[in-house]
């Protein structure tokens, strides 16, 4: 395994509790990040375009980016679909982190390049354990490129 190194996480979810919880979820399962988070997709891709509130931000590129599919203004379907269509976006890893246990979520979000689907857990034992596993992975077994 590869000596793990903190990773940029970017969390689109217009729910900020479910974001806080992330963040301490996060946090209490011990995974090394640094955790930005936006409140939509249409806020998503101005961050990882510097435009609008983050034009004059040094929004760092993130190394993994956690996405619920149910927001306002561009949904995380169709933020989705934009990201994976960027050639310089593409190769972020997006997990889906939603509510939505519908089969046609599953499908449509592989269908569009998400390289994971989790269904939110109803606890915070259990968004905890999700946390930890997702940092296990992302963190500790895969190898992430470098960005500059």
């Amino acid at each position: 395994m590869v000596e793990s190194r903190p990773i940029t996480i970017l969390m689109a979810d217009d729910d900020a509790d479910d974001r806080e919880l992330a963040r301490e979820a996060l946090a209490e399962s011990r995974v090394l990040n640094e955790l930005h988070a936006v409140n939509d997709g249409a806020e998503l891709l101005e961050f990882l375009h510097h435009e609008g509130r983050y034009a004059d931000e040094d929004a760092p590129r993130p190394d993994l980016i956690l996405l619920d599919l149910n927001m306002p203004k561009l949904d995380g379907r169709e933020a989705l679909g934009a990201l994976k269509k960027d050639p310089k976006l593409r190769s972020i890893p997006v997990v889906v982190l939603t509510t939505s246990r519908a089969e046609e979520d599953v499908v449509r979000s592989y269908d569009l390049g998400a390289n994971s689907f989790i269904s939110k857990p109803v606890t915070f034992a259990g968004l905890v354990d999700v946390m930890r596993e997702l940092g296990k992975y992302w963190v500790v077994i895969v190898e992430l490129p470098e960005h500059s």
